[in-house]
């Protein structure tokens, strides 16, 4: 009976068993981001104007200070009267504390104060405070001598220079030329007249001025040297 039962199973063999495969787990919703933190916007440190009194000639870099300043953090002068108010903090002395004291006296007089926007301070400031005759005194200087680079570095002679023909509405190439080559060191000027190749031209003020910073701060790196 049992050899029966085997040679069945021999020729007809039991279908083959299915696995047990467990059912895939379903995947769950994907879980949305946290909400991005709002950006902070940070600004870099600035420096405060510097404090004024009555000297003039500081009179457009305290201005200009005060611009920057106030256009790097405009967000905190929404109120025009308060970039006033906060330029008048800085009038610490000399004529320019008497004129700061001379504005609120007169709001104290009439309950107004009598500078309302930032374009009116400006022009109060000009008036009061800048050279009253800045071309005539920068064409003055420019016919003297006390403009000549002397013992400063090219760098300072130019900065100055600079300013004293834009003052002076100098905008003719050769004149610019011929006065800076006047005040430059005598060294200087007859190593660039006198220039084999690349020499600049008289026409060419940009030139002169790159030739002579090249000039000063290779005399400078050999003295350090």
């Amino acid at each position: 009976m049992q050899l029966q039962q085997l040679t069945q199973l021999v020729a007809n063999p039991p279908p083959p068993a299915i696995p047990n495969i467990p059912p895939s787990p379903v995947p769950s919703p994907l879980m949305s981001p946290p909400p991005a933190l709002p950006v902070q916007r940070t600004h870099p440190k600035l420096s405060c104007p510097p404090d004024f009194n009555r000297e003039c000639h500081n009179g457009c870099i305290f201005l200009n200070s005060c611009s920057f300043y106030i256009c790097l953090v405009l967000e905190q002068f929404h109120d025009k009267q308060k970039r006033i108010l906060w330029a008048l903090t800085f009038f610490k002395g000399g004529r320019a504390a008497k004129w700061s004291e001379n504005v609120f006296r007169q709001e104290a007089n009439t309950g107004v104060f009598p500078i309302q926007i930032w374009g009116d301070f400006k022009q109060q400031f000009r008036l009061h405070f800048f050279p009253a005759n800045a071309e005539a005194d920068a064409i003055n200087t420019l016919k003297g001598t006390s403009y000549h680079q002397g013992n400063r570095i090219v760098d300072n002679y130019l900065d100055s220079f600079q300013a004293l023909v834009s003052d002076a509405g100098y905008t003719d190439p050769q004149t610019l030329v011929v006065k800076f080559r006047q005040g430059l060191r005598l060294g200087i000027q007859n190593q660039i007249a006198t220039m084999p190749y690349r020499r600049p031209a008289d026409t060419d003020p940009d030139a002169w001025y790159r030739a002579a910073r090249r000039i000063d701060q290779a005399r400078l790196a050999n003295k350090a040297f």
